[in-house]
């Protein structure tokens, strides 16, 4: 299969001068990322029990007056390091990582990855040429989106 510039995997990253554990905590805080996030709107646990492993979330996403659900499940979460979710609705997963740093334990290198491990859904295929600018643009958009979100988790953090 050919990867399109849609499927490929969007990258931000940054190097944050916080200890991991303080990142991981601001992380974790799905409301705070809600405000970072310029498509995020909420993000709602389905399942009792926080978050951890199978733990399924509903996220409201926007674009401008388009607004969307998703069903994000939790695949990996090891704490101060990996936190991990599918988003079957749109076939990408979505990863955080956190690296200290190990000349400084007080400097903490963030990864936000989005790959998409197979194919973006059909869903998706189909919603955003219609509503969201096409695949590509959206793609773009994502990980221009990406950036932002890393960059307001940098300053919450070192704030």
């Amino acid at each position: 299969m050919t990867t399109t510039k849609a499927a490929r995997e969007l990258r931000a990253e940054t190097v944050i001068d916080a200890p991991a554990a303080h990142v991981w905590a601001l992380l974790t805080d799905f409301g705070q990322l809600a405000q970072w996030s310029p498509e995020t709107v909420r993000m709602v646990p389905l399942k009792p029990g926080g978050l951890r492993v199978g733990q399924w979330y509903l996220g409201i996403n926007r674009r401008k007056a388009v607004f969307w659900p998703t069903r994000s499940v939790v695949a990996d979460v090891e704490p101060e390091r990996r936190l991990v979710w599918d988003t079957a609705s749109s076939g990408a997963q979505w990863i955080w990582e956190l690296t200290p740093d190990a000349d400084d334990a007080r400097r903490t290198q963030v990864v936000h990855r989005r790959p998409v491990p197979g194919a973006l859904s059909l869903g998706s295929r189909i919603v955003a040429p219609l509503l969201l600018g096409g695949n590509e643009a959206h793609a773009d958009e994502l990980e221009q989106g990406m950036a932002t979100t890393v960059a307001g988790l940098k300053a919450a953090a070192e704030g």
